[in-house]
């Protein structure tokens, strides 16, 4: 799509009476290459567009608050963001503060930031903040206590509206001018000056690491950044720290955390194989003539497994999507030396003659993921415009070209970009393995109660404390099947509510003869109202559906409720484009309908007599002491 014809279709939407554009949100992509101002002048047309004229019936937009604070004039950081985060999904209501209010807001519980209530808030630092106007280059041990007393500063204010808010906050490193730099003659003055910026913003990664903050690494984002940080004239004249060129990058990221913060980040990363993988086509060159190894144009694609091999060991699940022989392909991941990925790193091929984006389609439906999962990097520009006419939602990385720069591409959007990692991700590759083992051996039983009483199942059911809480909320975040509302519990939220008498939150954990699943679920529970708790939300990962395990853990939590002297348990759903399956636990578990309002349903069970969930092929296992 060309820009005017972009910027077209958004001035025509912007009309009363004009008609849905829901494919246009999707095209904003192809305004990548467009200049800086082209950007800007977009998203300020796209501000009195609704969001309802840009959804798709399958994919709607998911709505974000989000706060922009900071210690500087942001320039064109508002229409940028806003133009970032519709390209990927996101329709944002923004609040924007003036000039240097970010500790304002940060600090005063009634500031406008505050009474906004935001999701996320972006935190905009610039040197000249922390950088006294008159500090003296003799005096360095002076500008570093000066430097840590604006950090502890800053900390206070952080943590003060950590403590007050749901929502996410995001900081970052500050690039220090090169006009500070070279105020200081000597080499080693500047060396020194180095070391307490470095210190400085070390402090300010370590801040990220609070509850509910993180930090970006702008330094390191503006590495290959093409011009400077700062336009002189700019920041005398209206006390804008950035570039425009800046201002791009900076909310080309911030989206990037927006979707993480929303648990929208890529779960698969499905790869050809030809001239992608590896240089050459197997079938024509043979296992000799493909190219790997230290040279070049080998070195590139050994490079590209060797970022697909680091993103499985966090969590992300590789899949082969290729036109080739399946023999021949198996042959050169046994055999070949120099492939860093082997058959054991992909949880599924499709290595075929077939048509790529049924193959997608087959994948996703194997993983039972969505498509908007899934990532597809392939070479052929043909093969992508395919998958991005079929399947509009599976993201699409084009890596035709110099090969050099194919790594950079694949990690460029920051697809799989989540707000954390642990135990679970690195080992997610080996659960949907031992996942095909089960689907195996079911195949061998004549029904299904009789393969799940030998299944072995064991499920865990207890409160959430601090090694589980991350992974918790990510789950919530991320689970789009088994939920039971649009809007998951932020870790800010889950932690809130983990340590409130009022609430209770609880995670489910299976294992079975195949082995161990880990933490596969959580329940949300309000028990403000001693004899009628309420289920706020209900998850489950889709590597555990069909087997009763849903069944077990409401089986537990009547009980907890019971023995609380509840009479009664309640649960909230609200449907979504895909959460069918988790609305039906309800009346499946004997809840019924207790009212409708607001397009939520909400269902009762009541509690005497007991009632009986627990599936008999389930041992539940009790760890963990319960508050009263």
């Amino acid at each position: 799509m060309r820009v005017e014809e972009a910027l077209l279709r958004i001035r025509r939407l912007r009309r009363p009476d004009a008609a849905p554009d829901p494919e246009l949100a999707a095209a904003l992509v192809h305004l990548d290459d467009a200049p800086v101002t082209t950007l800007a002048t977009a998203g300020r047309l796209l501000a009195d567009v609704p969001a309802e004229k840009l959804a798709t019936p399958d994919v709607p937009l998911r709505p974000l608050r989000v706060a922009v604070t900071g210690t500087f004039t942001p320039g064109t950081v508002e229409p940028l963001l806003r133009l970032a985060l519709l390209r990927i999904g996101i329709a944002p209501q923004l609040h924007v503060s003036g000039f240097d209010q970010l500790l304002l807001d940060l600090s005063d519980p009634r500031s406008a930031l505050a009474g906004f209530r935001p999701d996320v808030t972006l935190c905009l630092l610039h040197d000249g903040w922390f950088l006294p106007a008159e500090w003296d280059p003799g005096d360095l041990a002076g500008l570093r206590d000066t430097l840590a007393d604006r950090a502890d500063v800053l900390a206070a204010a952080v943590a003060g509206h950590s403590a007050r808010s749901d929502g996410a906050l995001l900081l970052h490193t500050v690039p220090l001018s090169p006009v500070e730099h070279r105020s200081l003659v000597s080499f080693r003055g500047r060396a020194e000056l180095g070391r307490i910026w470095r210190e400085l913003n070390g402090r300010l990664l370590e801040l990220g690491e609070r509850d509910g903050a993180y930090t970006l690494d702008l330094e390191t984002v503006l590495v290959d950044h093409d011009g400077p940080v700062r336009d002189e004239r700019l920041y005398r004249y209206a006390s804008m720290a950035w570039t425009p060129g800046v201002e791009r990058r900076y909310a080309h990221e911030a989206a990037t955390f927006c979707r993480a913060v929303l648990g929208r980040a890529a779960k698969v990363l499905a790869l050809d194989l030809d001239n992608t993988l590896w240089a050459g086509v197997l079938g024509d060159d043979g296992l000799a003539g493909i190219a790997l190894g230290t040279d070049y144009p080998g070195n590139c694609h050994r490079d590209v497994q060797r970022r697909a091999l680091a993103l499985r060991r966090q969590g992300v699940l590789l899949t082969v999507c290729s036109k080739n022989d399946p023999d021949v392909v198996a042959e050169a991941f046994d055999q070949h030396p120099d492939l860093l990925l082997r058959a054991d790193d992909f949880v599924a091929q499709a290595v075929n003659w077939g048509r790529k984006d049924e193959n997608l389609r087959q994948l996703a439906g194997t993983l039972n993921l969505g498509l908007e999962s899934v990532v597809f990097a392939d070479d052929s520009p043909f093969e992508c415009e395919l998958v991005r006419r079929e399947l509009p939602t599976v993201r699409v990385v084009e890596l035709a070209g110099d090969p050099a720069g194919f790594s950079r591409r694949l990690l460029d959007e920051g697809h799989f970009t989540v707000l954390a990692t642990g135990a679970t991700d690195r080992e997610r590759t080996a659960l949907y393995r031992a996942r095909a083992g089960r689907q195996r051996f079911a195949a061998a039983f004549a029904s299904a109660e009789d393969y799940l009483h030998e299944l072995k199942l064991r499920v865990v059911v207890r409160p959430v404390d601090e090694l589980s809480l991350p992974r918790l909320a990510q789950l919530g975040l991320r689970t789009n099947q088994f939920t039971m509302t649009d809007r998951a519990h932020t870790e800010a939220q889950t932690r809130q509510r983990a340590v409130d008498p009022g609430h209770l939150v609880l995670t489910v954990e299976v294992a079975d003869r195949f082995g161990d699943e880990g933490l596969v679920g959580g329940v949300w529970l309000d028990r403000g109202d001693p004899d009628r708790w309420v289920v706020e939300n209900f998850v489950l990962s889709c590597r555990v559906f069909a087997r009763g395990i849903e069944q077990a853990v409401l089986h537990r939590v009547a009980e907890l409720a019971r023995d609380a002297g509840a009479t009664g348990l309640e649960a909230l759903f609200r449907p979504t484009a895909r959460n069918k399956p988790g609305g039906a636990v309800w009346p499946a578990a004997g809840f019924t309908v207790a009212a409708e309002a607001d397009g939520a349903t909400r269902y009762a069970l009541p509690l005497h007599p007991p009632p009986r969930l627990l599936p008999a092929w389930i041992a539940l296992e009790e760890k963990g002491d319960v508050r009263a």
